[in-house]
């Protein structure tokens, strides 16, 4: 959520209030489930810029990556959409977090272990 709104506050404070009404009014969305109903998002974006929706889905993709740490290789991941994009970058962000986990738990056996 953090991503689309640094994304929209590029357009305006007033400007992105606005979008999220809309959203809210004409999809259905309120602010809140936006990350969870992302390819409406994405559809409201594209309603509303036309072909300029790329360029703010583009915004919002590199917050997101830089959210999650570039745990998306961009260039790796231009052919996809941008609901898809999303999906992928959750589930890289849900890898890596499990894989920090496992580690700090084996880590911690180890530590417990040697007494």
């Amino acid at each position: 959520m953090d991503a689309i709104d640094e994304g929209l506050s590029s357009l305006g404070e007033s400007s992105k209030q606005a979008i999220y009404l809309h959203i809210e009014q004409y999809f259905n969305v309120e602010k809140k489930k936006i990350p969870t109903k992302i390819d409406v998002f994405a559809e409201a974006i594209e309603k509303i810029f036309g072909s300029g929706a790329n360029s703010l889905e583009t915004l919002i993709t590199r917050y997101l990556n830089q959210a999650t740490c570039g745990s998306l290789d961009l260039k790796k991941t231009k052919d996809l959409t941008f609901a898809e994009y999303v999906a992928a970058a959750k589930r890289s962000f849900c890898e890596e977090r499990a894989k920090q986990t496992a580690e700090g738990l084996t880590r911690w056996e180890e530590m417990v272990q040697k007494g």
